[in-house]
């Protein structure tokens, strides 16, 4: 049977594209990874070809295909249920979807700002609703670890799909040199650490292709 394929961005730039991957990942699930650049006149054609709302990232299995990057967590907690993705506890699950539906939806004046970037080292200065919008991250990151997360070094624990949806926020933070609450410090220093993402940022430091917009 053939592996499942993840259809996604540049990994320097595509913070959707890294939430899934992230979850495949840890979750030990084999795929395909197609790469498209979001940033040349072609790869719009290439991934109208594989994608209804022609955005990255898909999933596709077969004839079966899932889009947006949540619903892709989704599914690899349903491939991979004894992973652990979502905590067990329902409390904690319950925690865990709802904070990771306010990232995919929220935090819009913090994204526009400092875009994502693995290899930039810049200085940026927050907007008075960037800094309401990191206020509220610590938040979640902090009381979130001190109820859920006393048994490792993430959310709830483990790594898992909440921590897969916040991690492009750890790294617009390290790139645009944004100094943040020091008790949120060691959760943002344990997901750069983290195997999953080490190497997807490996790959994103190895990518040639430069685009100004989102450049120091």
């Amino acid at each position: 049977m053939p592996l499942p394929v993840l259809v996604i961005g540049n990994k320097n730039y595509s913070s959707w594209s890294m939430r899934p991957w992230l979850a495949l990942r840890t979750a030990g699930i084999p795929f395909e990874e197609r790469p498209v650049s979001l940033y040349r006149p072609e790869g719009k054609a290439e991934i109208l070809r594989v994608s209804p709302t022609g955005k990255v990232p898909v999933l596709i299995e077969g004839e079966a295909m899932t889009f947006e990057s949540l619903a892709i967590c989704e599914r690899a907690a349903e491939i991979a249920p004894a992973a652990g993705l979502w905590p067990a506890d329902p409390a904690a699950r319950s925690h865990a979807r709802s904070i990771s539906c306010e990232m995919h939806a929220g935090f819009v004046a913090l994204r526009t700002l400092l875009p994502c970037n693995l290899r930039a080292r810049g200085r940026r200065e927050l907007t008075a609703d960037a800094a309401a919008d990191l206020a509220r991250v610590t938040t979640i990151w902090c009381e979130t670890r001190e109820r859920y997360g006393r048994g490792g070094d993430f959310l709830f624990g483990r790594f898992g799909i909440a921590d897969a949806m916040f991690a492009p926020v750890v790294t617009r933070l390290r790139s645009w040199g944004i100094p943040f609450d020091p008790s949120a410090r060691a959760y943002a220093e344990a997901v750069l650490d983290s195997p999953p993402f080490r190497e997807w940022e490996a790959a994103a430091l190895a990518e040639a292709e430069r685009v100004a917009a989102y450049e120091p």
